[in-house]
Parts: C-alpha cells; structure tokens; sequence
C-alpha cells in the first residue's frame, strides 16, 4: 500500500490539496528500483545530499540495492500472480510488467472465480491491517493528516487484467450481464477499503488508476458513464461527505473524463502535464480542483537541455499555481534521462516553488 503517495508527509501537500495557503508549492522526487541498476549510485547520491529537501520522507537507504528491493510484480524473470489471480510479467527491475495471464478471459469461467479477501489482501498481496492502523495512528500525532490509498488499477484496470482489454470493451459494447456481476464483485471489494479507511479517520485516499492513453482516454466518456462512473461516485461520495480529500492519479490523456471525475468526487487529479497541456490543465482545473502535477519524462527532460527543463517547469508553475494553492509538483525518475536534466528537475522544483 501507499506505492503512489508515499512521501506526500509535508503538510504544505494538504495545504495545496484543500487551497488553505500553503508556505510554498510542495514538491516530490520518485526514484524507482530500475534506476538503482541503471545509474551511477555515486551521481544519485550526490544529487540527492545537494537536494534534501526533496527527499525528506524517503527511508535511510533508499538508494542502497542491498536495503531496497523491487515487488515481486516488479521481479524481472518470475512470473508473479496478484491477488486476482493475473499474471504478471516484467522485463525491468523495478517496473511493474504485463498481464500475460487473464483469469477469466473466457466468461465460462465467472462461475466460480472468488474475489479476493479484502480483510486479507490489497489486490496485489497480503495486506495487514493492524500494520496500517499503526502507520495511521503515528501520522496523525506527527504531522497532523494520514493517507490511505488503493491499489495502482483499483477498478478499470483491475477489470481489463480480469478479462484484457479488448475483451473488456467488447463486453461494454455488447452490454454483457457477466461484465456487471463483475463490476459489482470489483467495486465491493474496493468499498471494504473505504470503510476500513473511514474507521481509520484517514485524510485523504488515493484512488490511483491509468484511463488515459497518448492522444485521449482508453475508454469513449460514454461508456466510462455507464461502466466506470457510477462505481466511482459510491466509492468516494462516502468520503466526499466526510470532508475528506479525494485523490485520484492517471497517466494518458484525460482532460475528457475531468467533469466526470469531479462529478464522481474527485478534488484532486494527479496527471501529466504535457499530455494534457499545461495550458488546458490551467482552463480546465484550475479554481475547480487541486493538481497534482506530473512533470513529463517523455520528451523534455528525456531530449531537452537542462534550460528546456527549467523552463517547462516555471511555465507550469507561473500558469497554475495559485497563494491559495491547488498546486503539487511531482517527477518519477526512469532510467534514460540524462543525469544533467535529472538535476534540472530538482533545481526547478526548489526554485519555482516559492510563491510569490
């Protein structure tokens, strides 16, 4: 749990979330086990006793291979089966894989496919939840705010590595009694996280699943309507009435679905800039819903200079971000971005976050 949120402790985050003034944009650093392998631990090193800031929340020894090491989803050379029952596959340390095995990619076999436990399991592995209520309990005597989260492809995409993803459209297209019995047995188990983390009295929860692809979303707005929408709005309606922060993250394009997606509860999206457009990211969210901002790894920071950097970077904090807040600034490094640039990316997030 808490793959996708896990150094979000700054309170400046929960200030930027619910636009309450925060003292600078808050800001965060990701380096995934892959890059362990594939850079210099010396130059990552060094980078990061330059930038303390922004790994502040990171364990001692998050860059040691020896301390760290990748989910067996993320385990190049095993074929690794989730909670599910997919099978999952990867070729990179430290990157989750593929689906190379659907449960029930033939419908004749729903008749005796069991969802997993949620008591017990998250989706990918076994869960223990008297360890979470402990880490819930020590957030909120120390920084005053906690965090609960779904897995990575909580619900569209638990559907599509149940059945793969032409399938699944298909089986929305032609409007399947079997793809609603599964809906329902998908959104249940997802709901046991909702109570469990309203018992917990958790801040915010984060709802963390891809929709989009390059050039728009993996699935039309009607049919994320009819199949993904409702489930959607019964999972986080309950903590929308509770005054609780509703976080959602998908790479891809999805300026589509955004009404949808606040319509569903959503007060902060966590997406890509450049995919989306900083302007339409702007037009779109700002003043109606906090932005979590993914800073591209696709072409700038992979192919530009350290000034094409730098510049993305302000022109996305001058157009966005606001002394209310409703603005984060967050990038995943992968392997392949030249080490100048990585450092690019940490130099502006230090240096743009202040607000003036």
């Amino acid at each position: 749990m808490l793959r996708l949120l896990a150094h979000m402790r700054d309170p400046d985050f929960l200030k930027a979330y619910t636009f309450s003034g925060p003292a600078r944009i808050p800001a965060r650093f990701e380096i995934n086990y892959a890059c362990l392998e594939a850079y210099d631990l010396q130059e990552l090193r060094g980078l990061v006793s330059r930038h303390p800031q922004l790994f502040k929340d990171h364990e001692p020894g998050f860059l040691d291979p020896r301390q760290r090491r990748p989910a067996p989803w993320q385990t190049e050379g095993i074929e690794y089966e989730d909670s599910w029952g997919a099978a999952w596959k990867t070729t990179t340390n430290g990157i989750t894989g593929t689906v190379i095995r659907f449960p029930l990619a033939d419908w004749t076999d729903l008749k005796d496919f069991r969802p997993p436990d949620p008591e017990e399991h998250d989706g990918w592995a076994r869960i223990d939840w008297e360890a979470v209520k402990r880490r819930v309990k020590k957030e909120q005597e120390t920084i005053g705010f906690s965090i609960g989260e779904l897995r990575h492809g909580f619900f569209f995409l638990t559907l599509e590595y149940l059945r793969g993803y032409e399938n699944l459209v298909y089986d929305m297209h032609d409007r399947r009694a079997e793809l609603e019995r599964l809906i329902a047995m998908v959104e249940a188990f997802n709901a046991y996280f909702v109570r469990r983390y309203l018992e917990l009295d958790v801040t915010l929860v984060g709802f963390p699943e891809d929709l989009g692809a390059q050039n728009g979303p993996m699935l039309s707005p009607e049919m994320f309507r009819r199949y993904i929408s409702p489930s959607y709005r019964r999972l986080m309606q309950p903590l929308r009435k509770r005054a609780k922060v509703v976080y959602m993250h998908s790479d891809g394009h999805v300026m589509e679905l955004l009404d949808d997606l606040i319509d569903c509860g959503v007060t902060v999206i966590n997406l890509q800039d450049r995919v989306n457009g900083i302007d339409e990211i702007g037009k779109r969210c700002r003043g109606r819903i906090a932005v979590d901002l993914d800073i591209d790894r696709q072409e700038v920071t992979r192919g530009g200079s350290p000034q094409d950097v730098k510049q993305l970077i302000r022109e996305a904090v001058a157009k966005l971000a606001s002394p209310r807040g409703g603005l984060s600034l967050v990038y995943d490094l992968y392997p392949g971005i030249p080490i100048g640039n990585v450092e690019a990316v940490m130099q502006a997030m230090e240096e743009y976050s202040v607000l003036s």
